[in-house]
């Protein structure tokens, strides 16, 4: 494997394919004052083979026999240009960088416009940006990223010897708490195709909440409008080269130089408009090509609204591949934040080298896989990656690296002894509660995961209260397949009457999400079958409120499905089951809430103003065989192919889903006569740039034939009866859970915008909150409920969700009032 890495490595680093020996260029690049400068860029001149210095300013270059001019470049400093020979063995070259001299040149005019001021300069930039983007049509290159998270203090109460060794830091808060590096091979193709194949990593300690560790997080290009951040804000920023940046920023030209032969203008960037989504630092452009060849740009979390740290600086430096054709050398993201007083900082640092253009891919090489990771990828050969790396570790880097493999190397001696396992399945009551509790075994082959007590203990006025059992077992075959089985018992203490079920689904192919899953056994299950409210929020309601929301029937099933993709973009799903369907009734009024007016209502939704113990029929006994199949086609699917199975992203276009259900009458004595299908089209993430992102549902459906149609096959719709909203799409706020639903044709519509602190951000008291404005409205038509709609507007800050809202039946108010969310459905 050693082997391998080594020479993959020197074919995508060296500049030579001769089989000359490399031998090792380092040195260490300092400024005037002696001080380090940090991640400075290294390069070949007249080649696309480089690197960057470390935090410590030592960098490496692997040379073969010959004389190289060897490229300094750091931001604010000259550039320099070393004339190296290397003989048959290492070399050392230390560098002194001077600070850049800018003087205030005059250039002449273009088109009337004084190139020699910042405005103007920029107007050519953007004139000629969207060339730049174009130029190249395809290129191929090899990408190193590096990333490093560091906690710097912490508070002293919080910082026991338990959370300093979970962290891996000392006593004081101090120590790295994630670093991670990986080689890939990276190809692009015009407009926005791309693949990465990564073909080693190496990681060590627990990543944060955020990272950048593949190629394209780091793939940051400022000739378009709009700069997103995945992960650290919800809108994007403007390009200090946008089409109408001019409006948002004020340019001041800094000066000019002369670097190799060509004049390069440093232009300070700064806002026009405080607190505007836009950046603030020096951009670099070269003059008469008018193209970046470096930036410096900052972010804060103060002025620009970022989630999580409070800056966030990046650094990009440009250099020429091939005659008038650019590309970046280097990126780097340096960020830092403090969150209830652990203060932390670090880096993600992105080198590209090897650049091929246009190199003739095949015609189906960018078929949606945006990342492939190679089984051998995950290296954690520390002898290896000391050879394989282009920046060299820190002696803090080392370190840790060191010690967490000692670290790594202990906890699987006892893993393989069962100690660690072991004591991850000792169980906590507190997180019991909300999450449930989850046991491994032989060596997380197999699992179980027991249902939370919040879901476990309920009480409803059919059953009265009860104890709802359920857990799952999972057994990993291998690398990919899995099984597992579901079992449930559920007991009514009031209407005495057991629920015994089992749930299977094998997983045989996750890379097409091809699977099987099969359920027998008796079951109570919910009229409405998109679901109305979980078993913990229907027992506090019917308990606290007086409002028996669920209305439930007793259902006694087998049932067969399959799913499979049947290509990258189409998934079918197909399930055939039959049922034996009783109608249950309230059984216990009990409430905590004693009220001569009590809101209990009948457990037939349809009589609503009916005596809570009403037994009339909603429907009778009956057998249904149903055939239910769809297809949903995804726009653009794109995924990850990791050795462990297939992760499918978000794409940026809708998605669509055709679902077909028949009841199928006489087999088996089924009841059920009648055909349907709906046709929807979805997307949960819309980005709109500067403006946030929107979601948005339609959907449309009929009964083509409804000879025999009881109740629970009608379509539903998911309404909300209480003060806890769900925010997915297609939910509504005000909704009753039975009264649309139909058994004829029906359209509905859903559509919300989050503008992720565009307004509240210029508001002074509420700019520090951080919080992210929503607007949104729901319509549902069928044939004997018209036009109803729901007008929505609130505010969010991460899954703490506040609505209020107003609901029409017709052109008559129905409800208003305030809906919440916190994370449980």
């Amino acid at each position: 494997m050693r082997k391998y890495l080594l020479l993959l490595f020197t074919c995508i680093c060296s500049l030579s394919v001769s089989a000359q020996k490399a031998f090792m260029l380092t040195g260490r690049i300092t400024g005037v004052n002696g001080k380090p400068l940090s991640f400075a860029a290294v390069y070949i001149k007249n080649s696309t083979y480089g690197t960057n210095a470390n935090e410590q300013g030592s960098y490496e270059l692997k040379l073969t026999t010959g004389e190289y001019d060897v490229v300094y470049r750091f931001v604010g400093y000259k550039e320099l240009t070393e004339h190296i020979t290397i003989a048959d063995a290492n070399a050392q070259h230390d560098v002194q960088m001077t600070d850049e001299q800018y003087a205030m040149r005059r250039f002449g005019r273009i088109k009337g416009q004084p190139v020699d001021s910042a405005v103007g300069i920029i107007r050519q930039v953007i004139a000629r940006r969207q060339y730049f983007i174009n130029q190249v049509n395809s290129y191929s290159c090899a990408a190193y990223v590096k990333g490093v998270q560091k906690l710097i203090s912490a508070p002293k109460m919080l910082m026991s010897p338990n959370v300093s060794n979970a962290l891996s830091v000392d006593s004081t808060g101090k120590g790295i708490l994630y670093q991670t590096e990986s080689i890939s091979n990276f190809a692009f193709k015009q407009p926005d195709n791309f693949k990465e194949v990564m073909i080693s990593s190496i990681s060590a300690g627990q990543n944060a909440a955020f990272s950048f560790d593949k190629a394209s997080d780091l793939s940051a290009n400022f000739y378009k409008d709009i700069f997103t951040i995945r992960g650290l804000s919800s809108r994007g920023f403007i390009s200090p080269f946008a089409g109408d940046a001019p409006e948002y920023y004020n340019y001041n030209l800094v000066g000019s130089k002369v670097e190799n032969g060509l004049i390069v203008h440093k232009i300070q960037v700064s806002p026009k408009h405080k607190y505007s989504r836009v950046f603030t630092g020096y951009v670099y452009v070269v003059d008469g090509d008018w193209r970046i060849y470096s930036v410096d740009l900052m972010l804060t979390g103060s002025k620009n609204a970022l989630n999580l740290v409070d800056t966030l600086q990046i650094s990009q430096e440009y250099v020429p591949i091939r005659d008038s054709v650019w590309e970046p050398l280097s990126v780097q993201y340096n960020f830092n934040g403090n969150v209830l007083g652990f203060k932390f900082e670090g880096y993600y640092l992105g080198i590209y080298n090897n650049y091929k253009l246009n190199p003739g891919f095949a015609d189906n090489y960018f078929n949606g896989e945006r990342m492939r990771v190679d089984s051998s990828a995950d290296n954690h050969n520390l002898a290896a990656w000391q050879e394989l790396r282009p920046v060299p570790l820190t002696a803090q880097e080392n370190k840790d690296y060191a010690n967490k493999a000692e670290i790594a190397a202990m906890n699987q001696a006892l893993e393989q002894a069962g100690v660690i396992e072991k004591s991850g399945n000792h169980f906590n009551v507190l997180p019991y509660i909300p999450f449930g509790y989850k046991l491994s075994f032989k060596h997380h082959r197999d699992s179980i995961y027991v249902d939370p007590f919040l879901q476990t203990v309920f009480y409803n006025t059919v059953e009265g209260g009860g104890i709802n059992l359920q857990g799952t077992f999972v057994h990993h075959i291998d690398t990919l397949r899995t099984y597992s089985i579901t079992p449930n018992l559920r007991y009514g203490f009031t209407d005495k009457t057991l629920y015994a079920n089992i749930r299977g689904e094998y997983n045989y192919d996750p890379l097409h999400r091809g699977k099987f899953f099969a359920g027998f056994g008796k079951n109570i299950l919910d009229l409405n079958n998109v679901g109305t409210r979980s078993v913990y929020f229907n027992t506090l309601s019917t308990l606290l409120s007086a409002r028996n929301y669920v209305k439930y029937y007793s259902s006694e099933y087998l049932n067969f499905g399959f799913q499979r993709n049947l290509n990258d973009n189409l998934l079918l799903k197909a399930d055939l089951s039959f049922a034996n369907r009783t109608q249950l009734y309230n059984n216990t009024l009990y409430t905590f809430k004693h009220t001569v007016d009590s809101h209990l209502t009948s457990n037939n939704p349809l009589m609503a103003e009916a005596p809570a113990y009403e037994r009339s029929e909603l429907f009778p006994q009956n057998q249904a065989l149903t055939l239910t199949s769809s297809l949903t086609y995804t726009f653009d699917q794109q995924y990850i192919t990791r050795p462990t199975g297939r992760e499918f992203l978000p794409s940026k276009y809708p998605q669509i889903t055709l679902t077909y259900r028949q009841g199928i009458k006489g087999l088996f004595g089924s009841d059920v006569n009648y055909n349907f299908a709906s046709l929807s089209v979805y997307h949960e993430h819309l980005d709109n740039g500067l403006w946030g992102f929107s979601a948005f549902k339609i959907e449309a459906g009929d009964f083509f034939k409804h000879s025999s149609v009881y109740f629970m096959d009608y379509n539903h719709f998911k309404g909300n009866q209480g003060t806890t909203i769900d925010p997915t799409p297609g939910s509504y706020h005000f909704l009753p859970f039975y009264t649309y639903s139909t058994d004829g044709p029906y359209f509905e519509g859903h559509f919300e915008h989050n503008f992720a602190g565009h307004f509240f951000s210029r508001v002074p008291l509420l700019r520090q909150l951080k919080l992210d404005e929503i607007a949104g409205v729901n319509f549902l038509t069928t044939n004997d409920n018209r036009n109803y709609t729901e007008f929505y507007v609130g505010i969010q800050r991460f899954i703490f969700r506040l609505d209020y809202g107003v609901s029409f039946e017709g052109s008559h108010k129905f409800l208003q009032g305030f809906r919440i969310f916190y994370g449980i459905k």
